[in-house]
């Protein structure tokens, strides 16, 4: 059985920071793209960030800069480092492994960014 699971939302004050990670279970882990999309209010699902078995990383341009994606294999994790957070990063993150055209998503976790 599959799971993902994620940690490390909360409630930030603009300019702050958070930590996410997903740890994964029932997968070869090492073998998946690995990343986080986000979904606010009213809002599609976009792209985070993702890093490939090689170590390639997409970052979408609304958060270059202030994200850093980071995988660890031996743990079956994978993380996201957010920095200077903005009240428009509010939004329910999901963690997503990708295989070709096998695909597992997480709950999510909450973000959310407010003074």
């Amino acid at each position: 059985q599959v799971q993902l699971v994620e940690s490390g939302g909360g409630l930030v004050q603009p300019g702050g920071s958070l930590r996410l990670s997903c740890a994964a279970s029932g997968i070869p882990f090492s073998l998946y793209t690995v990343g986080w999309y986000r979904q606010a209010p009213g809002k599609q699902r976009e792209l985070v960030a993702t890093i490939t078995i090689t170590g390639n990383r997409n970052i979408a341009d609304s958060v270059k800069g202030r994200v850093t994606i980071s995988r660890d294999n031996a743990k079956n994790t994978v993380a996201l480092q957010m920095n200077n957070l903005k009240p428009e990063d509010t939004a329910v993150y999901y963690c997503n492994v990708r295989l070709g055209v096998v695909e597992y998503g997480g709950k999510g976790t909450q973000v959310t960014v407010s003074s």
